[in-house]
Order: C-alpha cells, then sequence, then structure tokens
C-alpha cells in the first residue's frame, strides 16, 4: 500500500459495470478519460478559463480497478509556461468495502490555455 498524495482529491467516483471491457475488467480508457477530466479541471481552475488536452506522457496501469471500486484522481499543476500547464494525475482505488487504497496509474497531462476563438492565450499570473 501506497501513500496517498496530500493535496485534494479533484474527482472521487465509481466504477460501474457500463464501465468494462468485453472481458468484465474496467476499461483503461474510461480511467483515462477521468483522469484527462480531473486534470482539465485543474488546468481550468488555474488558467482561469478555458483549456483544451495537448499531450500526456506515457502512462502504465499498474493495477487493475474492479467494477465497485471508488476511484479518486488527484491533480496537481506541476508547470505553468505562457500558454501550456502541465498537469500531475494519480489515479486510486479503494474497494467497497475496505479502507486501504492504491495507486493504479498517473500521467502528466499538456493542456493549453484558449480564448473566446479557441486560439492560444496566456496563462494568468497566480492570484
Amino acid at each position: 500500500m501506497s501513500v496517498a498524495p496530500s493535496y485534494e482529491p479533484v474527482i472521487r467516483t465509481i466504477a460501474m459495470p457500463a464501465d468494462t471491457n468485453p472481458a468484465g475488467d474496467i476499461f483503461g480508457g474510461w480511467l483515462l478519460a477521468q483522469m484527462d477530466l480531473a486534470a482539465g479541471s485543474a488546468a481550468t481552475r488555474r488558467a482561469r478559463g478555458r483549456c483544451a488536452t495537448v499531450a500526456l506522457d506515457a502512462m502504465a496501469f499498474l493495477k487493475p480497478v474492479y467494477v465497485g471500486d471508488e476511484v479518486t484522481l488527484y491533480a496537481k499543476v506541476t508547470k505553468v509556461g505562457r500558454t501550456s500547464l502541465q498537469i500531475r494525475v494519480e489515479a486510486w482505488r479503494r474497494a467497497r468495502a475496505e479502507e486501504a487504497s492504491e495507486r493504479v496509474t498517473e500521467a502528466t497531462f499538456t493542456f493549453v490555455a484558449l480564448d473566446e476563438e479557441r486560439r492560444p492565450r496566456p496563462v494568468p499570473a497566480e492570484a
């Protein structure tokens, strides 16, 4: 068992049967989508406006996620450029009837802040 991040989670959700692949396991694409939502939320808050995902680094699925697991997504801004942001996301699972959590994957997402015409815009200074 690892120690969860000390910062606040962005999303908590339950893995449901509709989130499985044909073999009945939680689909990796579902978990990736949840991570992108968490990263997008953190990017939008920090940039104070619309952002778009432009990249993510490699990710490895360390542990499986099962139907009924509580999945917690932690997201943290790690770098801010002129128009871009990097967001580190960790995904953790907790079995329904247990207290212990374990990290299942992590990735760094890159976002670009966008203006009203969906063109890159400067990320405001931190308040």
